[in-house]
């Protein structure tokens, strides 16, 4: 298969998939994010790139949002929202991160391939991606990408997904949250 052929059928892949999204799962999310002091969000790996990505978009909305692990992190408290993108919902370095934030009253949402993990019963509230799990074992999609792949790709276009609708809510457009990227470049 050609280079350009892989591409469709990636495309097909993440198309076929999106009706499998909860919608109403999906607006509790929103509303979660809207109703939060400060957004924190957190992931491993490739999840955690995607996550990062939605922490940028935040910003440039006005959210007080934050990428977990970064120097310039803020602080946790009542009243403030992590979102944890996950596939297993069982990565280790994830799950004390989430135990942490229930402590000090944080509202946890995950965004997950499985929501009976541990991360998932620790939640708050989950929005169910579809995906392949990394081992490509017990997955319920079958996907001609590489472990994680569908999963990842497929949290980087919901997390956008959600920007969308929280503009929508706030009446934002793209001119507004411009005037908010980075301009030292």
């Amino acid at each position: 298969m050609k280079t350009t052929q892989y591409f469709e059928e990636i495309i097909r892949e993440l198309e076929s998939r999106t009706q499998s999204i909860s919608e109403e799962e999906s607006e509790k999310l929103v509303e979660a994010i809207v109703a939060a002091n400060k957004v924190f969000v957190a992931g491993a790996g490739r999840s955690g790139f995607m996550g990062k990505s939605f922490v940028m978009r935040m910003m440039h909305m006005g959210i007080d949002a934050y990428a977990v692990g970064e120097t310039v992190t803020a602080n946790l408290q009542e009243g403030d929202l992590l979102i944890v993108g996950t596939g297993s919902g069982e990565t280790q370095t994830l799950v004390p991160i989430v135990e942490k934030a229930k402590s000090l009253g944080g509202k946890v949402a995950a965004v997950t391939l499985s929501p009976q993990s541990t991360i998932g019963r620790f939640a708050d509230l989950t929005v169910v991606l579809p995906g392949a799990p990394k081992d490509q074992e017990d997955g319920q999609y079958e996907t001609i990408q590489p472990m994680g792949s569908l999963f990842e790709q497929t949290s980087l276009l919901f997390y956008d997904a959600v920007i969308l609708r929280f503009m929508e809510k706030k009446e934002l457009n793209s001119k507004q949250m411009y005037g908010k990227h980075a301009n030292l470049e």
